[in-house]
């Protein structure tokens, strides 16, 4: 009889990649398994889950909102909802499992799951763990954890190190870097600047990068922009007839923008760190100061520890982002060691370890 298994969260390519990823090797393992995401309506996980292959169900829910305290009057309502929502679509799934990724829709589907017994998985994919995962933890079935030193927010004797899930077409990538400037329509022979603030953009990065782009161009600079959708529209005027840059608010193929880049200016968010050492390209955090926890810089210190990541606060950007590229960008033994460095942190098969044993708790119970 085949496994039915529920993937819940979602907000960020940041969740919603690595728990694809984990379906992805479930289903290569066990291919008859059926699988249900579960996301909140009106967020990306509802646009990116189908065009990955999978079924996903929308809740009516919302984080809290720290910039309009009105807003958050109708979050009690919300909640309650979702969980008559959550009771009905596990009711009628009847999984044999669920793993929560983090976002809003984690906690009322993992907290009901486990009120009726069903197995729960948690991954923490930050070194620094949220405060839903910390509660849903205490009676998770295993928590798996992209660093190691988490066993101060989770039971030790259920928690397990396995890395973050990169998705495969950039774990198993072999895009060469003339392809990947292709894709592009950028030249060979030229050192290329990959931008990247996360898949919702990053505000002062993308304003670090407006003002600084002529200036990075008459370094002798390519550029690769994601921006984000907020502020596209910006950067694509900003960037009209100039040559040798290219600015989108998505990038769909994240491998062709690795295999290009011979230095990338990225957030820190714990997907992006993963990929990023898999990429194995010399790195420039900027992470974004208002994340839960400060977790991000949390995230980009561990590697700047190691010598293989640079970072810059959130609130210098606009001034030391130009000196900072510009500086690295002529300095080829820098980046050298920063490659090897960052090379040696990567973790390419997180998503098999997990998925194997997810398969292994279930075939068990």
């Amino acid at each position: 009889m085949s496994k039915r298994i529920i993937i819940a969260g979602g907000g960020t390519g940041g969740h919603i990649f690595p728990a694809v990823a984990i379906a992805n090797a479930i289903k290569k393992i066990e291919p008859a398994t059926e699988f249900l995401f579960i996301g909140a309506k009106g967020k990306m996980e509802m646009e990116k889950v189908p065009q990955a292959g999978y079924r996903i169900e929308g809740l009516d829910i919302a984080g809290y909102n720290r910039s309009s305290l009105l807003k958050n009057l109708g979050l009690p309502f919300k909640l309650i909802k979702s969980f008559f929502q959550v009771r009905k679509i596990i009711g009628g799934f009847k999984p044999d499992a669920v793993i929560g990724v983090g976002g809003y829709s984690s906690f009322p589907v993992l907290r009901y799951a486990q009120s009726k017994g069903i197995l729960t998985f948690i991954h923490e994919s930050n070194s620094f763990a949220g405060k839903s995962n910390i509660m849903l933890g205490k009676k998770a079935t295993r928590i798996f954890t992209g660093t190691p030193g988490m066993g101060k927010f989770f039971p030790a004797d259920r928690t397990q190190v396995t890395g973050n899930p990169v998705r495969a077409t950039i774990a198993a990538s072999e895009v060469t870097q003339e392809e990947g400037l292709n894709f592009f329509s950028l030249k060979p022979g030229q050192k290329t600047l990959l931008v990247v603030g996360g898949s919702l953009g990053a505000r002062s990065l993308n304003e670090a990068v407006n003002a600084d782009l002529d200036e990075l161009i008459a370094a002798g600079l390519q550029v690769i922009w994601q921006t984000g959708k907020p502020y596209a529209a910006t950067a694509i005027e900003r960037v009209k007839n100039k040559t040798g840059v290219w600015a989108s608010d998505f990038i769909t193929k994240m491998e062709y923008a690795y295999a290009a880049a011979d230095i990338i200016v990225a957030r820190a968010g714990a997907m992006t760190v993963a990929e990023v050492c898999v990429a194995g390209k010399p790195v420039v955090f900027v992470p974004y100061p208002y994340a839960a926890e400060d977790h991000q810089t949390v995230n980009a210190r561990q590697l700047v520890n190691q010598k293989a990541a640079i970072m810059i606060p959130d609130s210098e950007v606009k001034e030391q982002l130009l000196p900072v590229v510009t500086a690295l960008a002529i300095d080829e033994e820098k980046q050298k060691e920063m490659s090897d460095h960052i090379r040696s942190l990567a973790v390419h098969n997180a998503d098999e370890v997990i998925a194997l044993e997810i398969l292994q708790r279930i075939s068990n119970k």
